[in-house]
């Protein structure tokens, strides 16, 4: 029986090769709890500090991560605000431009308008001085005519410069006050050449 037992436990052993021997089980699992009390003692501390330190540095970078973000968008809400700004002072600019510039085309046009007006007064005044010319010199041709006509037909000399002025003036401001007429004139000369023949 001996050998029975033995040839069974040999094929038990045979049967069970993943099983390990009573003494091995034993040092293994005292070995494990050795190994266990190691790391629970001494790393599992390590690691819990290294985890915490690594969390509050992903926290610490997450907070400043969102402090930044937020500076970004304050600081465009700010770029936004001056940009508004700089959109309005240069409309405001550009509608200032235009008023002075009406205003300086409005000068300008009252000044042209000034400058007109002096330039058309200089003008009259010009022509009036001419006319004035024009009619003392016609004077001085229509007397001299004049009196030589009436020289011619009186048969006397009529060329006395007082009198032959008094004459011509008179006969003007008659003429231009309208008592006489060119027809009285032309009768009244066919009626002293009547009474002369």
């Amino acid at each position: 029986m001996p050998l029975l037992a033995a040839a069974e436990a040999g094929e038990a052993e045979e049967r069970l090769p993943i099983m390990p021997h009573t003494p091995e089980l034993i040092w293994g699992l005292l070995m494990f709890g050795v190994i266990y009390f190691l790391v629970r003692k001494l790393a599992w501390p390590r690691l819990e500090k290294l985890i915490t330190d690594r969390q509050a540095a992903i926290e610490g970078g997450m907070q400043q991560a969102e402090a930044a973000q937020e500076e970004a968008e304050a600081a465009l809400r700010e770029y936004k605000a001056q940009l508004a700004e700089a959109r309005d002072e240069a409309a405001r600019i550009r509608e200032d431009a235009k008023e002075q510039g009406a205003q300086i085309i409005a000068e300008m046009r009252e000044q042209a308008q000034v400058e007109a007006n002096r330039i058309s007064e200089t003008a009259h005044k010009q022509i009036e001085s001419e006319r004035q010319q024009a009619v003392v010199s016609l004077r001085n041709e229509v007397g001299q005519l004049s009196t030589d006509l009436a020289s011619r037909i009186v048969g006397e000399s009529l060329h006395d410069e007082t009198r032959q002025r008094g004459i011509v003036d008179r006969f003007l401001a008659e003429l231009e006050a309208g008592n006489i007429t060119p027809e009285s004139v032309g009768s009244a000369a066919d009626g002293t050449e009547g009474q002369g023949s």
